[in-house]
């Protein structure tokens, strides 16, 4: 016998607000009866675990010690570029001067994220 995840719980100041923002990151829609101010919110995506966002009282305090890992369909830079100007904010550079690495990103409430490289740039 085995455990399915149904999902992946991200605490948060506000749950709807993040969880729009991550509905833009991934395309996906929030739960259709997710409203604004609701305390717990979902992103319905296409595959795997839903995102579930939990408002909490406390803030976020140090780094995460799990973490979303991204692969984009365009390119890693451009899919950066993207993100950054929806709202998230850059954290580290691990990109090589071959192209192989990642960029780290946080969420507007400071949860960090990875980007990776595309499968065609992997390719």
């Amino acid at each position: 016998m085995v455990s399915v995840v149904q999902n992946v719980a991200i605490d948060c100041a506000d749950a709807y607000e993040l969880a729009r923002f991550w509905s833009k990151v991934t395309g996906r829609p929030l739960h259709p009866e997710d409203k604004p101010g609701e305390p717990e919110t979902q992103v319905m995506l296409a595959e795997g675990p839903v995102l579930y966002f939990n408002q909490v009282p406390e803030p976020k305090q140090t780094k995460n010690r799990i973490h979303l890992c991204l692969r984009p369909e365009t390119t890693r830079d451009a899919e950066v570029a993207r993100l950054l100007a929806i709202g998230a904010t850059f954290v580290a550079d691990h990109r090589q001067s071959d192209g192989t690495g990642w960029a780290v990103l946080a969420d507007p409430e400071g949860n960090e994220f990875c980007v990776l490289r595309s499968k065609s740039e992997r390719a």
